[in-house]
């Protein structure tokens, strides 16, 4: 099945039923009074995270979702019944933004979250609530509210421990393969990957990852180019990221600009993530020559001036992926156990995700707001802010 990471729906909640007007009519009571019933409540509409899901591709086929109204009041002080809540199924990690306001309503993180996204109507009231001492007959009764509509964005981001960065065709495809059982495309020309793809890394009984292959980043992609920012989301909630380096680029461009590419455009989208952990994976030394391949990721490295943790790793033939993995599996446990054993550490990782997160939304709800602009004409075609200005052609290579 295609991964589907976002959906635009409309939700509607129920209308409020209507109250009654009515009087008493009954023998031997003449003068019976009023006895309209109120309404009944409308249905809400709630969102509930489930496990049972991994996309969004049901809301493609059926974009608009409306709860059942509530039952008008009756004679003889008959209410009316409340409708029920529809409660609509969505993946753990979805984020649900409202279109209108660009607000985020909720996040769903864990199995069986609920929250209300749109609130039903309240029900109206029959004449019998109008009755009084000086109003003895009381014609007024109140229609039921509308219930609430809304016109929102699902977006779906992957959960995983580790997230892999790199250009395309560095060789994440090919990595994920290597160390899990996950069977992404791969071929030989630029962006290959068009979904991401997720690979549970097992180690041992009781001892795995989960790491995600998102599509190949280029420069501009802060700014939507190519694939955009879209793919760029998902690495917002990984607790480590593996940036895989081709050192033998078919076009023969030097690797440390290629990793200096991914950099600005991590700080362009989010300074936060720039600055979560990072990993330089060097791919691809089978295809250099063994007499150089120390020399040329030793070159790479200092022009960088590169601090971090280094591995000289040949996906395709498996070499060096074993080693990484298991260094992974003890940083993830060594974090982890961190945070049970300190809680303000542990408040620290859920603040550093939050600060992601919103860094991220300002990024697009800017591009959103931008190509609103230039829809109104407030933006002229050769602006920077333009995302036409960053069509990006992609030519196939057999």
């Amino acid at each position: 099945m295609k991964f589907i990471d976002e959906a635009s729906i409309t939700v509607e909640a129920g209308k409020g039923g209507n109250g009654c007007l009515s009087f008493l009519r009954e023998k031997y009571r003449p003068e019976g009074g009023p006895d309209g019933g109120d309404g009944g409540d409308g249905g809400s509409v709630y969102m509930e995270a489930t496990e049972a899901l991994n996309t969004l591709v049901d809301f493609r086929f059926q974009p608009r979702y409306r709860a059942e109204s509530g039952k008008p009041g009756r004679g003889r002080n008959c209410t009316g019944a409340g409708a029920d809540d529809l409660i609509m199924q969505i993946p753990v990690g979805t984020t649900v933004i409202d279109q209108d306001t660009l607000e985020v309503l909720v996040d769903f993180t864990k199995h069986g979250q609920r929250a209300m996204i749109a609130q039903g109507g309240f029900h109206g009231l029959g004449n019998t609530r109008f009755k009084s001492s000086v109003n003895r007959t009381p014609r007024q009764t109140t229609n039921g509210s509308p219930g609430e509509v809304r016109n929102i964005r699902l977006e779906l981001k992957v959960m995983a421990d580790v997230g892999l960065l790199g250009l395309p065709n560095a060789g994440k495809s090919t990595f994920i393969r290597a160390v899990s059982a996950a069977k992404p495309k791969v071929a030989n020309y630029p962006f290959t990957t068009l979904v991401p793809n997720l690979g549970v890394v097992s180690l041992s009984k009781h001892r795995s990852f989960v790491i995600a292959d998102v599509p190949g980043i280029i420069e501009g992609a802060a700014e939507g180019a190519g694939l955009g920012f879209q793919f760029l989301r998902h690495v917002s909630r990984t607790r480590l990221l593996l940036h895989i380096v081709d050192m033998a680029p078919y076009d023969g461009s030097n690797p440390a600009d290629a990793v200096q590419c991914i950099s600005d455009e991590l700080e362009k989208f989010s300074p936060t993530l720039a600055k979560r952990d990072r990993w330089l994976v060097l791919n691809k030394l089978d295809m250099l020559p063994e007499d150089e391949r120390e020399q040329r990721c030793q070159e790479v490295l200092d022009e960088l001036q590169w601090q971090g943790s280094v591995y000289r790793v040949s996906a395709i033939q498996s070499e060096g992926t074993e080693a990484l993995c298991y260094d992974v599996m003890a940083y993830i446990d060594e974090r982890a156990l961190e945070e049970a054993e300190d809680p303000e550490k542990a408040a620290q990782e859920r603040q550093l995700k939050a600060d992601m997160e919103e860094e991220a939304r300002a990024c697009i709800r800017a591009h959103y707001e931008a190509r609103m602009r230039r829809k109104r004409g407030e933006l002229d075609d050769d602006d920077d802010d333009d995302e036409d200005d960053y069509d990006v052609e992609v030519e196939y290579v057999p």
